[in-house]
């Protein structure tokens, strides 16, 4: 098996492997995400990562209802490296923007407070791509509220990285795609936590906030949550093309 450090990719390399060389054939339905996650004694997200990353390759495909099934046996001789994925990503951020947080709430300034809650408004903009960019500076406002230059530098290169790394991409669209579960009150719990100066609530609503943004990316993932989610795009692009026809 191919050596690679990070944990998603040793078993995409593995099920790849078991792949080309035919212990699963074209066609065949593969173990559940469960059993799989048994067998290599992973969680969910990192099991999913992996599984996402071979779908990308061509070599996978999750069938509504079905299962997951080989739909190719080589990978490209090009395979892109995938680099950081989603699921990794949000597992960072909620370790460091955690104590971030903690610290930010016995540094931070009223300007700083009025900029999280000017931020807290435009969050809840029906555009997801300007709620999205207002969700980016509520974090890296509190980042740099900390005043430490290596949270603040280690923060922005953790969002940077979801543009950069083509498996978060992936997994953070379909997100999106999706729609956004509410996230107001849990990042107003971050704010009033902050506002009382209260280092442990605010290391608490933060992570709290992103183990449930860990829980939307995986049901976003779902197989059944995509085939809905198409199925009622597609419901609304018809009523609308019937009330255009009227």
């Amino acid at each position: 098996m191919a050596v690679n450090g990070k944990l998603y990719r040793r078993i995409a390399d593995s099920l790849a492997e078991a792949i080309e060389a035919g212990q699963y054939k074209l066609g065949d339905r593969l173990p559940t995400e469960r059993e799989l996650a048994e067998q290599f004694g992973v969680s969910r997200p990192t099991l999913r990562e992996a599984m996402i990353a071979l779908e990308m390759l061509g070599l996978i495909e999750a069938r509504h209802g079905l299962g997951i099934y080989v739909t190719g046996n080589k990978r490209p001789l090009s395979a892109p490296d995938f680099e950081i994925g989603a699921f990794e990503l949000i597992e960072a951020r909620r370790l460091i923007e955690g104590e971030a947080a903690a610290l930010a709430a016995t540094t931070i300034d009223d300007e700083q407070i009025a900029d999280l809650e000017r931020l807290l408004v435009l969050m809840a903009n029906e555009d997801e791509l300007q709620g999205e960019d207002a969700d980016r500076d509520f974090h890296l406002t509190i980042a740099r509220a900390t005043g430490n230059g290596a949270f603040i530098a280690t923060v922005e290169n953790l969002w940077e990285l979801r543009n950069r790394s083509a498996l978060a991409r992936n997994v953070l669209t379909r997100a999106r795609g999706l729609g956004l579960e509410p996230r107001i009150v849990e990042h107003r719990r971050v704010l009033d936590a902050l506002k009382a100066r209260d280092p442990a609530a605010a290391r608490q609503a933060m992570r709290d906030h992103l183990e449930r943004v860990i829980e939307h990316l995986l049901r976003a993932t779902e197989i059944e949550a995509v085939q809905k989610a198409q199925q009622e795009t597609s419901a609304r692009r018809s009523a609308i093309a019937k009330r255009v026809a009227i």
